[in-house]
């Protein structure tokens, strides 16, 4: 095993999804570190220091979101959930917590594996020469140049008003990351009112409608009911 591997944390209890998860994950060219307890994944978490964590909440000793918060308290390593619950509430407080993404069981494994890429490509980004050199944020053929507070799509400016302008460049520096309607909410007016969920929707359907897209197309931003929305990856679909 070569010693230059990205080493992902999987902390999961059911035996099945383990092999199938660290299989693909091995296949991929990446290091598994297996955990089937909180305890256990706290343990490996300070002796590996993983650069992905996919993490279970429903694990026989103590709930996940535990672990989540014990990461979270000096560390910014990705955390991807990979859970059974599917409701809205599990997802937004797990993300409002500090996990970086949430996939449903069941999965696709190709699904999981480019939300793996995008959270090591975003981490290493931020962890090195600073997240956006030259003040410019480029995905696909969308340029965001932070400096001139300028979006481009194929060469052609798309004038956004100062708020949705605000929007793109947020979920922009957070690229891969669901970022639920709170912390979206918080991240560009400060404060939180009770028609703040509605207004960040009515301005998320200007940008997109903006950017082109067509209803269901989710080529630049993606919208999770209920819960948030999320700019995607080079590699995601």
């Amino acid at each position: 095993m070569t010693n230059n591997k990205y080493k992902i944390l999987l902390v999961e209890d059911d035996a099945n999804i383990c092999t199938v998860v660290a299989t693909m994950l091995e296949s991929s060219d990446y290091q598994v570190i297996l955990a089937q307890t909180c305890a256990l994944a706290k343990t490996l978490f300070a002796s590996y220091q993983p650069d992905v964590v996919i993490l279970d909440l429903g694990l026989p000793d103590m709930d996940g979101m535990q672990f989540l918060k014990f990461v979270r308290q000096d560390s910014l390593t990705p955390i991807i959930i990979l859970s059974a619950r599917s409701n809205e509430r599990d997802k937004v407080t797990a993300l409002d917590m500090g996990a970086n993404d949430y996939v449903t069981k069941p999965f696709s494994s190709a699904e999981l594996l480019a939300r793996v890429r995008v959270a090591l490509r975003n981490y290493r980004h931020s962890a090195e020469e600073g997240k956006f050199p030259g003040g410019r944020f480029k995905c696909r053929d969308m340029l965001i140049d932070y400096d001139a507070r300028q979006v481009f799509i194929g060469g052609q400016e798309i004038k956004l008003t100062q708020t949705e302008y605000n929007i793109v460049a947020l979920l922009s520096e957070h690229c891969g990351k669901m970022m639920t309607y709170s912390a979206i909410v918080k991240g560009v007016w400060g404060y939180s009112t009770e028609g703040s969920t509605k207004k960040l929707q009515v301005n998320m359907a200007n940008i997109r409608k903006k950017f082109g897209a067509r209803p269901g197309e989710t080529w630049y931003i993606t919208n999770e009911l209920g819960v948030g929305y999320r700019m995607n990856g080079e590699e995601e679909e």
